[in-house]
């Protein structure tokens, strides 16, 4: 029995299917893959003004609103046809392309700057938006190589990439132009591109495919009805996708008017905060630390014994908290309330967010897992463009308000949270995975 047990394992290793966790190499290139995303998006967020304003003629400001716009947008529509293709080839060819995609993009955005070009910048937050929509893959990765009860710790990994990736990008940006003003030039694209190369290369020795033979999808179609379809069968998937959606909805819009309530703005009457640049770039690289600091040192650890509903519900908790707080800073005109504030909605959000990608995992097999994560990315990315397109409008209504209005809907997500931890998990996916 021994004999044969052994040659049926070398013979499921040889087949690439044994279940198995990843190794700190395929670890590594799924961190520097999140992370070059985020290093772009937050290294590219403070200096797009200051790119536009060098050479975009637009009063009326819509053509920076689409270009800040459209890299999320991209992010809504591909995210889940990169998902399903995972499903079907395997997630590294997919990471692959997707660090390939970065490097051409980023550096059509250093060639942009140079050429002063409105249209080649919106090439690049395109095609950036595209390559980076591969996040979900990452995530599918994550949940092949993990057992389910340590999925959310698994999740957290991804967590902490993006707030270190928003950690140096504003550094960068501030690097380029720690004035302010002037022009940055094209450095801030041609780094990103080069460490996107780097992750690349990489990738190519170090990440090997995670996804087993038999749970690869076959080929029927580019659009993924099978995954629609069982996030349509699944009442946990259907709450816990409205749950992401109000949760970075909230978080987007505390996200867009951060800025200009940080940095006040010509036309309001009333300005309680007058942060310099580099104190503006300097907040967003803290919110990124934080991010990174709360989901790696206190979410990951505490994974191991709370169980992800308990999680998401003390982020929701601390977000509502939060936002609050933030009103009270305004009212108080107080720098020490506003930094509290911050603090308790990046570590609610760093306690939420890889707790519910968790449980959606956990709530969808196998064969699945691309395109399901896909369509919880493209909602997100709905999420955002949607709470940044209304921030600054209640913003200019009454200051506080943004805030209020995430506080409220932050309160609808409990009530879900609460709803989702009386469905069980299917039986397959709850049980698995001694790997």
């Amino acid at each position: 029995m021994g004999f044969g047990a052994d040659l049926k394992k070398k013979d499921d290793r040889s087949n690439g299917n044994e279940m198995r966790g990843p190794s700190k190499g395929s670890l590594l290139i799924i961190f520097l893959t999140v992370f070059i995303d985020l290093l772009g998006f937050g290294l590219v967020l403070p200096l797009l003004p200051v790119y536009a304003d060098q050479f975009v003629v637009d009063p009326q400001g819509w053509q920076l609103g689409l270009l800040m716009a459209s890299f999320s947008l991209m992010q809504f529509i591909v995210a889940p046809l990169w998902g399903s293709l995972s499903d079907r080839i395997g997630r590294r060819p997919v990471l692959l392309i997707g660090l390939l995609g970065s490097v051409i993009f980023y550096s059509v955005f250093a060639v942009a700057t140079i050429a002063q070009s409105i249209t080649w910048l919106f090439v690049s937050r395109i095609g950036a938006g595209i390559a980076g929509a591969t996040i979900p893959t990452a995530q599918a990765y994550i949940a092949d190589c993990t057992p389910p009860a340590q999925r959310a710790r698994g999740m957290a990994l991804i967590g902490m990439a993006f707030g270190m990736g928003f950690t140096f990008g504003p550094l960068i940006g501030y690097l380029a132009l720690p004035s302010g003003h002037g022009d940055p030039g094209p450095l801030p694209g041609y780094f990103a591109a080069g460490l996107s190369l780097l992750a690349f290369l990489a990738a190519i020795f170090l990440l090997p495919e995670s996804l087993r033979r038999e749970n690869k999808r076959p080929h029927r179609s580019w659009i993924p009805w099978d995954g629609l379809r069982m996030i349509r069968q699944s009442a946990a998937l259907k709450l816990l996708l409205v749950v992401i959606f109000v949760c970075v909805f909230s978080f987007s819009k505390f996200e867009t008017t951060l800025s200009l309530l940080v940095k006040g703005t010509n036309d309001a009457p009333y300005q309680p905060f007058q942060f310099t640049w580099q104190q503006l770039c300097g907040t967003y690289a803290l919110i990124g630390f934080t991010l990174a600091l709360v989901q790696g040192g206190i979410v990951r650890p505490l994974s191991k014994r709370v169980p992800e509903r308990t999680l998401a519900m003390v982020g929701i908790t601390l977000e509502v908290v939060g936002f609050i707080v933030v009103v009270i800073a305004i009212e108080l005109s107080s720098v020490i309330w506003l930094f509290a504030a911050l603090f308790i909605i990046v570590s609610g959000f760093s306690c939420m967010q890889p707790s519910v990608n968790a449980l959606v995992s956990r709530h969808t097999d196998a064969a699945h897992q691309g395109v399901v994560l896909g369509v919880s990315q493209s909602v997100n990315a709905m999420a955002r463009i949607g709470g940044s397109a209304i921030a600054i409008f209640l913003l200019k209504i009454w200051l506080p308000l943004p805030y209020f209005v995430s506080a409220a809907i932050m309160v609808v997500a409990a009530v879900l949270i609460v709803r989702v931890g009386r469905i069980p998990f299917p039986q397959s996916n709850d049980r698995g995975a001694d790997h």
